[in-house]
């Protein structure tokens, strides 16, 4: 939008995509193309996506705009008649905002931002695909064949967690019946990467104390920061929530159930200015997570009292003990010794590098990870 035009009241993005479905495109599909069979639908990329934009998402990749998705010959052939009718007939402004668009800035991870337009000639946001071939491009999967064990392990949570939210408007094609495919893992693999941060847990729960103890309170607090992300991701995976994208991981926990008895042990963690303050809250914290997993009910009870570990002044859950025990109920053959002796995980678990979770044509590689 022009920086000096007066912004209209906010509306969530994914409200203002549906209401632009029905009262705009809809209409001018069903005038000139009235046999046509579609899905529409806004999912995947975006914060309106998730529900979590504000006002400050207007001036990026953000406005009225729908995804429409094809068949395959209708995508060939009709394509480019479908984004020239629309052009032509989408009205300019649509609830205060334009419905034009700038071109893709190459410098921006080709951002679109809205921008004042001329009747006639709109350079809108309508997308087209087909099912298959978004998600091919999205995700890097083939839709036609079934996923096996490591291809879940190496998609990451904020793009499931994107598959999932969103909505679709209209769904001739069966668009919701894929997306129900990626409501959640397969009971092993959700129990593998349980493990695998029980296990990260496991690995540095000792070494806040043992950094603070020796004088380096700046190191104590990162180990804590790390194991208290880690404490986060657990209560994710037990409610059988996919985290989303740093921006909104705080917020997308906050809404979990969990996460009233957690947030203060978790405040206590960032804001302490000690490592035997951090232990406090940690304790706390680790034993409200213990109380959790053996809710559960997927292995037998465990402990949910911290102890010192091998007799030296840090107390611990034993987050090794936690592992070991989920590991043992994993009984598909694909999840092999050699995934269970060092369980990495999911790709969100190893890495926090954007580009590797972004780009799907890491995904090959990944995979040899596990294989």
């Amino acid at each position: 939008m022009n920086k000096n035009q007066e912004r209209p009241k906010f509306i969530p993005g994914l409200i203002l995509a549906e209401g632009f479905y029905h009262d705009e495109v809809k209409p001018i599909l069903d005038a000139v193309f009235p046999e046509l069979k579609y899905s529409a639908a806004l999912i995947g990329s975006g914060s309106e996506v998730l529900g979590f934009d504000t006002e400050m998402s207007v001036d990026h990749h953000w406005g009225p705009r729908v995804m429409l998705f094809l068949n395959p010959d209708d995508y060939t052939i009709k394509i480019d008649k479908i984004r020239t009718a629309l052009s032509r007939k989408l009205r300019p402004v649509y609830r205060g905002y334009p419905t034009n668009f700038s071109e893709p800035d190459p410098q921006d991870n080709g951002t679109q931002i809205m921008r004042p337009g001329i009747a006639g000639s709109i350079n809108h946001r309508v997308e087209t695909f087909t099912i298959a071939g978004f998600f091919a491009d999205y995700l890097g999967i083939d839709i036609d064949r079934e996923l096996e064990p490591i291809d879940w392990l190496t998609l990451p949570h904020q793009k499931l967690r994107s598959i999932r939210a969103g909505k679709a408007f209209r769904d001739d094609l069966g668009l919701n019946a894929i997306r129900e495919r990626f409501t959640w893992y397969p009971h092993d693999v959700w129990l593998f990467i349980l493990a695998s941060v029980w296990a990260r847990i496991g690995q540095e729960e000792h070494l806040m104390g043992r950094a603070g103890i020796e004088g380096d309170e700046i190191g104590s607090a990162i180990i804590a920061s790390r194991l208290a992300r880690d404490i986060m991701r657990l209560v994710f995976l037990m409610e059988k929530e996919f985290p989303p994208y740093a921006k909104w991981f705080g917020k997308a926990f906050s809404v979990l159930k969990s996460a009233q008895n957690l947030e203060p042990a978790l405040t206590g963690i960032l804001n302490a200015e000690s490592w035997q303050e951090r232990e406090k809250h940690l304790s706390r914290a680790y034993k409200i997570l213990a109380e959790m997993h053996n809710a559960l009910g997927i292995t037998e009870s465990l402990p949910t009292e911290v102890s010192p570990f091998w007799g030296r002044p840090f107390k611990i859950i034993n987050g090794d003990k936690f592992k070991s025990a989920i590991l043992n109920k994993i009984n598909d053959p694909r999840i092999t010794p050699l995934m269970k002796r060092s369980p990495i995980g999911s790709i969100d678990i190893f890495s926090d590098n954007s580009d590797m979770l972004e780009d799907p044509a890491f995904r090959p590689v990944i995979r040899k990870l596990y294989e």
